[in-house]
């Protein structure tokens, strides 16, 4: 076996253990001389009392001599040939010299004088005891000092002396992130730009030499899921420069100062490994927008002074060459200005939710470690799952995985990928959830109204299957194929709201009530329909106005950006839109009751209906478009109280 250079004796850190071995074994060397001349090491003496010393001693004349040391206890010496010891053979306490003299005397008042014990007094000192007593707590006090000290990481944060290092993981050459670009599926366009971050730094002078300058800092920004934290670790990978780690709550602690002082330790540590990169992962913790901190105390705010601290070291007096911070987030809405400026962060990479083609990228990606059996479909996969991210791609995949192992088969099948997203979107089917008959005639016409309403309207997605086996907190669902579209035209969101409504306008329309089943479906409704008014400026009323705050400052907020005349008109039309799309949707399902009953009385039997049942039950669609991409999507319209559709 190869040894390893940290445990070689000839490394600094070999000496250094060699040196620790030394001083343990003189440490424990000198206690044991101390120990064997100390009196702990002498012959055993038994500890006695005035009475046993009198009646059991004293009384058979077998005492020879008598030592009162310290004027606190007395030695036992027997007489020769009673014990082969020299002694001390005994030894009591007393009280008080004087009691004791006088107890003496009247037990030997009638002994001759030859009998009588001799007495002596001395005055002893432990000294091996009270070195004891002095080195014992030195050298606690030591070793508690040595692990005050003691730095496993290797980076600061664990010792109390080390509290104000920065905590940054350094990888370099030896300990270089395993993820490179070709493990990084999709993001072309983003991958192109820190690539040249890298190459700038490997080859700095095909850019110099035009005069070009490295930048200071980029940030990726994107919602959750996107990649923003793999590309940083394919970065690391790649670069062949020092890489320095770590989140941005890691700054933030209760003490005040140490957030400032942990960024100026981590700069400082740059400066040494320049060039090199700074990875800040969740900068949002640490670069809040100070505006929006006008609850804290000013200065003695520590994230204040923190992000302070950081704009200072990016573009401060003093200049860091050789030294990029490497920042993701996906609240760039909560930074602060300051911290976006160019000089300090000149380039913004923003991440989207991945394409058709880079959804089939990624599949590709996250298949091959699976076991397939005959089913190589990246791209029917990438089409079933429209919105998706690629966290969501690699749970998927995952997913299907766990289902074939449980179901004890030798390599994972189609059923199994279309299972995980059913499992991963909808929730896990639960055919064991006890729900009544007439529960189940209101689920099965609900959903049927959803299906015949997406049925006949133009612009709302394919209908795929519809259900009623209920699924996570859902009752029941209809699934859609939705096309991957940029706009929606005022016609769109209008025949989107009448399909939510579907399943509410058909329990009217069957059995003259409604139930609390469509808290789903009129909160999409309801929030569809404030977002055309407030938003988009569809209502002829309000006009072509938009309330809508990009930069989020306004959520906060106490103060509406509109008066109060302008919310009640906002409101007015949104429950003029709402209704309207009710009463339209309510006369489309009375012109086909019998599709809608026959709909219903087929799930009641089936529990679930494909595309192909549909369309032997209702005809082809007329304005069906793509259909053929894929097979299955996520459920825009369920029927249960909690399940929400899902950020997809």
């Amino acid at each position: 076996m190869k040894k390893s250079p940290d445990n070689e004796m000839g490394s600094p850190r070999g000496r250094k253990k060699r040196i620790g071995i030394w001083l343990y074994a003189g440490i424990l060397t000198l206690m044991a001389v101390i120990f064997f001349l100390s009196p702990i090491s002498r012959p055993f003496v038994r500890e006695t009392s005035w009475n046993e010393f009198k009646d059991s001693l004293l009384n058979r004349k077998a005492v020879e001599r008598l030592e009162i040391v310290n004027n606190e206890s007395v030695n036992v010496y027997l007489k020769p040939g009673l014990s082969s010891d020299p002694g001390p053979h005994y030894r009591f306490r007393i009280g008080s010299v004087e009691s004791f003299e006088r107890r003496l005397d009247e037990a030997e008042k009638n002994f001759a004088e030859k009998d009588k014990a001799v007495v002596t007094y001395t005055t002893k000192t432990n000294w091996p005891g009270s070195l004891l007593g002095w080195i014992l707590p030195l050298l606690f006090l030591f070793f508690v000092w040595r692990m005050l000290l003691r730095n496993p990481g290797g980076t600061g944060g664990s010792s109390p002396f080390h509290f104000s290092d920065s905590t940054a993981t350094l990888m370099e050459k030896g300990n270089k992130s395993p993820v490179t670009f070709q493990d990084v599926a999709g993001l072309q366009e983003a991958k192109v730009e820190v690539k040249e971050i890298v190459d700038f730094l490997k080859a700095p002078e095909a850019y110099t030499k035009l005069g070009a300058k490295i930048p200071r800092g980029i940030i990726i920004v994107g919602p959750p899921g996107t990649g923003k934290t793999l590309l940083a670790k394919a970065v690391a990978g790649e670069a062949q420069v020092p890489f320095f780690s770590l989140s941005g709550s890691e700054f933030v602690e209760m003490f005040v100062g140490v957030g400032a002082s942990r960024v100026r330790d981590l700069f400082r540590k740059a400066k040494e490994k320049a060039p090199c990169i700074i990875f800040i992962d969740e900068i949002d913790a640490v670069g809040r927008s100070r505006s929006a901190n006008a609850f804290y105390t000013g200065a003695n705010d520590e994230r204040e002074s923190t992000l302070n601290q950081l704009l200072t070291e990016m573009d401060g007096f003093s200049t860091n060459s050789g030294v990029i911070v490497l920042a993701a987030t996906n609240r760039a809405d909560m930074l602060d200005p300051a911290l976006l400026r160019p000089g300090r962060f000149d380039r913004h990479i923003y991440l989207e939710l991945p394409n058709l083609s880079e959804r089939e990228a990624i599949f590709r990606v996250h298949m091959k470690p699976l076991i397939l059996k005959d089913f190589d479909e990246a791209r029917t996969l990438a089409a079933q799952t429209p919105g998706f991210s690629g966290a969501d791609i690699a749970n998927i995949c995952n997913e299907s995985a766990l289902i074939a192992a449980r179901k004890k088969r030798d390599a994972v099948t189609r059923q199994d990928f279309t299972d995980a997203i059913d499992r991963i979107v909808a929730g896990l089917e639960k055919k064991s959830k006890i729900i009544t008959d007439a529960e189940k005639k209101i689920i099965a016409h609900h959903e049927a109204g959803h299906a015949i309403a997406s049925w006949y309207l133009k612009h709302v997605d394919p209908l795929v299957k519809v259900s009623v086996i209920p699924r996570g907190k859902s009752l029941g669902s209809a699934w859609y194929l939705p096309e991957e579209r940029q706009l929606k035209t005022s016609a769109e969101f209008n025949d989107m709201i009448c399909a939510s409504l579907g399943g509410r306008a058909a329990e009217e329309i069957m059995f003259g009530d409604v139930s609390s089943g469509a808290l789903d479906d009129l909160e999409k409704a309801t929030r569809d329909a404030y977002m055309m008014v407030a938003y988009y400026g569809f209502d002829p009323r309000l006009g072509p106005i938009s309330f809508y705050d990009s930069s989020g400052r306004m959520n906060g907020s106490f103060q509406k950006p509109y008066s109060e005349s302008t919310g009640q008109l906002i409101d007015e039309q949104v429950r003029k839109l709402i209704g309207a799309a009710y009463e339209r949707t309510k006369e489309l399902l009375i012109r086909h009751k019998p599709q809608l009953m026959a709909l219903a009385g087929l799930l009641l039997r089936k529990e679930m209906v494909f595309k192909a049942d549909l369309e032997a039950l209702l005809g082809e669609r007329g304005e069906e478009k793509g259909q053929e991409a894929g097979r299955l999507i996520a459920p825009v319209n369920v029927f249960g109280f909690d399940h929400l559709e899902p950020d997809h």
